[in-house]
């Protein structure tokens, strides 16, 4: 593992989709894992579980359940405008690449399930009015898993890996149920393959702060 700055990890983490056939040692996954659960959880419940999958066929059906959400995305982008900050050329390579994940989702060494279980918001002891509020709010389940899930983009490239937060398997979550035999009260948040880039890692570009932040109120550019 070569040792990188924090915030040389953080700028150069940007998502992977093309990976490399070889294998990932399972010390260095352990070791992923555990920066995962160091991340913050909502009540300290570490309601979080983990599902890595390495069995070649399990792999192959997830990625087949992944192949299917193409024709929801494509729907989704059909007639979208391209974002303003990107350029032409950047925007297809970035959007083959998205094609590419498509077809080869079931063959990256490891994919890696981050789930919830279900919690005591949603207990059947809450009061209807209380357990219905908490049920339709997803941001809410969200803050318990996916800084997890930020932990591991970052050990990820720390350790010269590549991966990508996708989600678009959530369309057929009771597939996806019966392939890792999840019980009912566990959710999953996110399909994320992870393996040693074809390519290498980049620098992450980004709207400038003026654009994206505000002071104290929307419109009142950020100008530190």
């Amino acid at each position: 593992m070569a040792e990188e700055n924090l915030f040389e990890v953080m700028y150069s983490a940007g998502s992977i989709r093309r990976f490399k056939p070889d294998p990932v040692p399972d010390e260095i996954i352990t070791k992923i894992l555990d920066a995962a659960i160091r991340a913050p959880s909502g009540s300290n419940a570490q309601s979080w579980l983990f599902i890595v999958v390495k069995d070649a066929e399990k792999r192959r059906q997830l990625g087949a359940i992944y192949k299917r959400g193409a024709d929801i995305l494509m729907k989704l982008y059909a007639g979208a405008p391209r974002p303003a900050h990107m350029e032409e050329a950047k925007y297809d390579r970035w959007f083959k690449s998205v094609l590419h994940l498509f077809e080869h989702m079931g063959e990256v060494p490891v994919l890696l399930v981050p789930c919830l279980k279900a919690s005591m918001w949603t207990s059947s002891k809450l009061p209807e009015d209380i357990r219905a509020k908490m049920a339709g709010s997803v941001r809410i389940a969200g803050s318990s898993i996916y800084p997890a899930v930020q932990n591991i983009i970052l050990a990820c490239r720390a350790f010269g890996l590549g991966t990508t937060l996708t989600t678009v398997h959530c369309f057929f979550e009771d597939e996806v149920h019966k392939v890792l035999d999840l019980p009912d009260d566990v959710q999953t948040y996110a399909l994320m393959p992870i393996g040693y880039p074809q390519g290498h890692h980049f620098k992450v570009k980004r709207k400038p702060l003026s654009e994206v932040v505000c002071l104290d109120s929307y419109g009142n550019p950020w100008k530190g």
